[in-house]
């Protein structure tokens, strides 16, 4: 029996015995077998909170497989360098994080990352602006950054670009703000510092900006590798309304969006924990280590024993 032929007869299986609906079958069968092996290790995403994401917004989540139905975005080998796009000159300290944020990146999707030069923003239109409220700085329309100012200048070699930007940044009419967006398909995105907090003010300041740009950073990118807000594990994918909701979100990819990353970036999933360990364990981020030191030892292929005679 093949596999294929088995993988079915389990599932009508598992229909009979009322397990599930022939509609929706079982969400880790539609892994591959490596990162079954990760599941011990993620919490299911569970029920809302008052005014979290999945309050707001309806939204079926991705499996794997469904993610690789829709021909995502993939790097090649004449696409496959990530840029970041600083918009707008920032100050040192937040030069510093963008840096960071490069390294971390570069391990994390396991593919080239560069810092571009400075696009000023001076040449933003009005009409690509909101005013001033009372609890907000003046706004920049992120469809107008991704469009008329990154997409343009996208590098041939560029599988994606990230724009970066101390403005606060406002997705259009019924949303207050965002801390970031990207495209599914244009291989385009931007995220803002606006709301992360001042880095200069204390060592634990600095830190807790830098881990909330890596997760936004990161989220932003996934989009563009055609990944859609996970709805199954507590994930670095999840959809977040506000900063305690990104704040609860953990750094990691649940196995169904590990598996996507994989896929769409020919990452070699031990490879890409032994590098984020490094990165991890050099700049001080201990439960993201640990975490990932867990993972590779259940996702390592088990040694062959040997006979001795």
């Amino acid at each position: 029996m093949n596999a294929k032929s088995n993988y079915c007869l389990t599932l009508i299986a598992m229909c009979v015995a009322g397990l599930l609906s022939a509609a929706e079958p079982d969400e880790t069968l539609m892994l591959p077998p490596k990162y079954r092996k990760l599941l011990p290790l993620h919490e299911k995403l569970g029920e809302p909170r008052p005014g979290d994401w999945l309050t707001v917004q309806d939204e079926p989540g991705q499996t794997f497989r469904q993610y690789i139905r829709q021909k995502p975005v993939r790097a090649d080998r004449r696409r496959r360098t990530i840029y970041v796009q600083p918009l707008g000159e920032l100050p040192e300290t937040k030069k510093k994080i963008v840096e960071l944020t490069a390294d971390f990146l570069a391990a994390y999707f396991q593919l080239p990352v560069k810092i571009r030069e400075v696009v000023s923003l001076e040449s933003v239109p009005e009409a690509a602006k909101r005013k001033p409220g009372k609890h907000r700085s003046e706004q920049i329309l992120t469809t107008h950054v991704l469009y008329n100012i990154l997409k343009p200048r996208l590098p041939r070699d560029a599988v994606t670009m990230i724009g970066i930007t101390a403005s606060d940044l406002w997705p259009g009419e019924g949303w207050n703000y965002v801390f970031g967006q990207a495209s599914l398909g244009d291989r385009v995105g931007v995220w803002s510092f606006n709301r992360y907090g001042d880095p200069d003010r204390d060592e634990e300041a600095f830190k807790r900006c830098l881990l909330r740009t890596m997760k936004t950073a990161a989220h932003e990118t996934g989009h563009m590798f055609s990944m859609r807000h996970c709805t199954l594990y507590q994930c670095n994918m999840c959809g977040c309304n506000h900063l305690g909701e990104s704040d609860r979100r953990p750094l990691r990819l649940c196995p169904h969006c590990l598996a996507k990353l994989c896929h769409a970036t020919g990452a070699d999933p031990i490879k890409r924990f032994e590098s984020l360990i490094e990165f991890y364990n050099k700049h001080g981020f201990e439960e993201e280590r640990e975490f990932c030191e867990k993972s590779l030892e259940l996702i390592k292929p088990t040694p062959i024993a040997k006979n001795v005679y």
